[in-house]
């Protein structure tokens, strides 16, 4: 039976994890008058992303659609779960793009919950917000982190990567060791290598492929380089590495604050490895400075450690 460690016991936060209150002097407010009025939702809010004051205080936000409610339940992961009840909103497209435009974004990020329910994962719902940002910001660049479209997968391809994204984003989240017991059992460690591969073989364009991994749940330093290289060997181009924050008692406990030497030393493994991009850091998330992760394997700039 799983047991939960004493307050007292707990690995406290240290000085390196404090983030900052939102100011009132930037956009932060804005955005959120922005997001809220249009009745969208963003992955900064529902999964309580450290860094969100001061990606909205910078006019940014990531977007998440298919709603607010997730069909599975990642013991990481503290956006809602549960069995949706409303359908997809068609018109949800038309008001990201119309948000973004307001934003004036050059790199838009989406992202969405998991819609097991639907019979396309929300594939089609991804395709149809891209094209309506491409309608409306026809010179911005766009980022999708996708769910794994199980059981679809290679339908779900073809249609997302037919709407031509700039970006396709599939996070591995973790180790191989724990990735089942972290992501539950319709998880599959080799099946998210086979969708990054995949989405670069449909493309007939330049398409950069991008993961992320949580570091803090138990997993091994040499565990997480091995991760890396798997990345690799499936000509993933942009990594990203981050410390895990245990959203709440429910969730899977935090096994240590890792260190920002470690975070650079991971980041120097990833550059001998070869990835046009590695953003390595405590604070560190998918999305955090995705514009500038972009511009960095585009013009290779490389790693770099927040």
């Amino acid at each position: 039976m799983e047991t939960s460690l004493p307050v007292a016991e707990r690995p406290r936060r240290p000085e390196w994890m404090k983030v900052r209150a939102p100011s009132k002097d930037g956009s932060y407010f804005d955005v959120q008058k922005l997001i809220h009025g249009l009745s969208l939702h963003t992955i900064c809010e529902e999964a309580r992303c450290p860094n969100m004051s001061e990606c909205w205080g910078r006019g940014t936000a990531t977007f998440q659609i298919l709603g607010d409610t997730c069909t599975r339940a990642c013991r990481y992961c503290y956006v809602h779960s549960g069995k949706p009840s409303e359908p997809v909103d068609p018109l949800e497209p038309l008001r990201l793009a119309h948000a973004a435009a307001q934003m004036q974004l050059k790199h838009v990020v989406v992202t969405s919950v998991d819609r097991d329910d639907v019979p396309d994962k929300g594939a089609g719902h991804y395709a149809a917000t891209i094209r309506a940002i491409k309608s409306k910001l026809p010179h911005a660049s766009i980022e999708v982190l996708t769910p794994d479209f199980l059981g679809v997968e290679e339908e779900a391809l073809r249609t997302v990567i037919g709407a031509r994204p700039e970006v396709f984003n599939h996070n591995i989240e973790t180790v191989r060791r724990l990735h089942r017991q972290m992501r539950g059992g319709k998880a599959d460690y080799d099946k998210a290598l086979w969708l990054l591969q995949r989405a670069k073989e449909l493309a007939d364009y330049n398409v950069l492929t991008k993961s992320g991994i949580i570091v803090g749940l138990g997993e091994t330093n040499d565990e997480v380089v091995e991760t890396l290289r798997d990345l690799r060997a499936h000509d993933v181009d942009v990594v990203t590495i981050g410390q895990y924050l245990q959203p709440s008692p429910k969730h899977a406990e935090i096994d240590r604050w890792v260190h920002p030497d470690e975070f650079r030393w991971f980041r120097e493994q990833g550059e001998a490895l070869g990835f046009g991009s590695v953003f390595s850091g405590p604070l560190v998330r998918s999305s955090y400075r995705a514009d500038e992760q972009r511009h960095a394997a585009e013009t290779g700039r490389g790693a770099v450690a927040y």
